[in-house]
Order: C-alpha cells, then structure tokens, then sequence
C-alpha cells in the first residue's frame, strides 16, 4: 500500500462553483504513482465545500449557486450567527450540505472520473479568500 498526503492551497475564487479538477492533478503529481487506489481531497474551511458534478457546461455551476442561495437565503430572519457578515452563517450551512471532501477512484494513475465530472469548489462567502486542501492518495 503507498499513501501520499500533500496540502495545497487554491487561489482566491469569487462566490459561486468553480472547477479545480486541474489544480489538484496538477498540484499533487504523487497521484502517478497509485495504479489502483482512491483520492480523498479535504478543505479545511467551514464555509466552503466540495462537491462533483459536470464539468462542461458552466450554466451547471451557476444553477449550483443560484439554488443554493434560494435553499439558505442570506437574510433568513433566524440566523444569529451574523456578525462576520449576511453571508457567514450561511456559508457554514451550505459547507454542511454540500460536505468537506470527495472521494475519487484512482485508476492508472490517474482520476477515475466520468466523461463529464469534475470536481467543484463551492465558495460560499463573498470575500472567502484563499482556501487549503488536504489531497491524500493511497493505493497500489
């Protein structure tokens, strides 16, 4: 069994889904090494989140985003959490819902992602800056 584990650190995104398929196959060429195993990638921030979905169309990611604030508006009445901001205790929320990591077969060295999958971030404050994951590959 051979594990690799690597932080990385993605650039600042504007609020909404972004593809970083590329940024972390490009960030973590350890990956090469794993003939059968799986990618696990972790963000270590509470207001923002992982997910996978279609990588070709960005209508997708902006229906992603457009749902999402409809699902947690910013200005529910009942949040209390507010003082970093309408958009703080909202961010946590859609981090929860969309989760803090994804798991990806790794096949030949490389993602074994459908044709058209890739993984998202959900940046989900206004100014959420730049943003660490943790990317841990194991396998054979």
């Amino acid at each position: 069994m051979k594990i690799f584990q690597k932080e990385i650190q993605l650039p600042a995104f504007k609020r909404g889904f972004h593809l970083i398929t590329r940024e972390v196959v490009d960030k973590f060429p350890e990956l090469a090494k794993i003939n059968t195993g799986m990618l696990q990638v972790w963000i270590k921030h509470t207001s923002a989140g992982l997910t996978v979905n279609e990588n070709a169309d960005p209508t997708v990611r902006r229906d992603f985003e457009t749902f999402a604030n409809d699902l947690i508006p910013e200005n529910y009445p009942h949040f209390i959490h507010t003082y970093e901001g309408p958009d703080d205790m909202p961010a946590h929320i859609k981090s929860s819902i969309f989760g803090a990591s994804v798991q990806i077969p790794v096949s030949g060295g490389k993602l074994n992602l459908g044709t058209w999958q890739g993984i998202y971030l959900g940046e989900f404050r206004d100014y959420g800056g730049v943003r660490k994951l943790v990317l841990t590959a194991f396998g054979n």
